[in-house]
């Protein structure tokens, strides 16, 4: 049984002749464990399925089914919770909290979730040693790289143990060199810890880690590649064609 699924997801803005369909009929699975990257041009839906895998957004019609639980029979209470405990977000721009160090802004979901601050920063602790920021615990969002605030948010998207990683363009803001950082690390989230990770991404390189890529148009899935896993990196300049050729066509 898929972890994650959507059934026929639809999301429509607007209402009469100003109504724009952002997802038109979308139905797709994800694993545990999988990672799945979702690709096609500017304002094809990408990030308008990921906040609706997420319940940032609510459907116009179809499901979403997390862990067998539908999105659009909770209420607002319910989804907030299920948000906490089942799901990790991981964003461009890293949505830390200026005022926190990195051990808190890692440890938030936890404390927010109601755990005592011992248990909280113990398990968060964990997840920064786990993704390499053990020594900047104590620094700012604002004392630390690019690359390192993204460590900081991922610690933060794994410390409540959640079953799904969401990120939309989580290298859009970084270097070359952070930005397969963090693919790496969302990679082994997915292959050594074991949960499904589904990556929005305009970078072929990127989603050349994935195993497996979702090519959307105009709200709708028209193609899917499963990638080879002796030999991503090769992978990367037919997903750039692929993707200059949705564009254009």
């Amino acid at each position: 049984m898929s972890l994650i699924r959507t059934e026929n997801l639809t999301k429509i803005y607007g209402m009469g002749e100003t109504a724009v369909t952002a997802l038109d009929r979308v139905s797709v699975a994800v694993d545990a464990g999988e990672f799945v990257a979702v690709m096609g041009p500017s304002g094809c839906g990408k990030s308008t399925l990921l906040h609706l895998l997420g319940g940032l957004d609510r459907a116009t019609s179809g499901r979403v089914l997390i862990d067998g639980a539908d999105l659009s029979t909770l209420n607002d209470a319910r989804l907030t919770e299920l948000r906490r405990r089942q799901i990790g977000f991981v964003f461009q721009f890293f949505n830390l909290i200026p005022v926190l160090s990195a051990a808190e802004n890692a440890a938030l979901p936890l404390t927010l979730d109601g755990a005592a601050p011992s248990a909280a920063q113990s398990k968060a602790r964990e997840w920064r040693t786990k993704i390499g920021l053990g020594n900047r615990q104590h620094h700012r969002p604002d004392q630390l790289s690019g690359g390192q605030q993204q460590r900081v948010a991922m610690a933060r998207a794994l410390a409540a143990e959640p079953a799904l990683i969401l990120a939309d363009e989580p290298t859009g803001n970084l270097d070359s060199r952070a930005a397969d950082e963090i693919a790496g690390l969302l990679r082994q989230a997915s292959e050594e810890w074991g949960r499904a990770v589904v990556m929005v991404t305009h970078d072929p390189r990127i989603a050349a880690y994935a195993d497996r890529i979702i090519f959307l148009k105009d709200g709708s899935v028209v193609d899917e590649t499963r990638l080879n896993a002796d030999g991503r990196a090769d992978d990367s300049d037919a997903l750039r064609e692929k993707v200059a050729a949705l564009q254009t066509h």
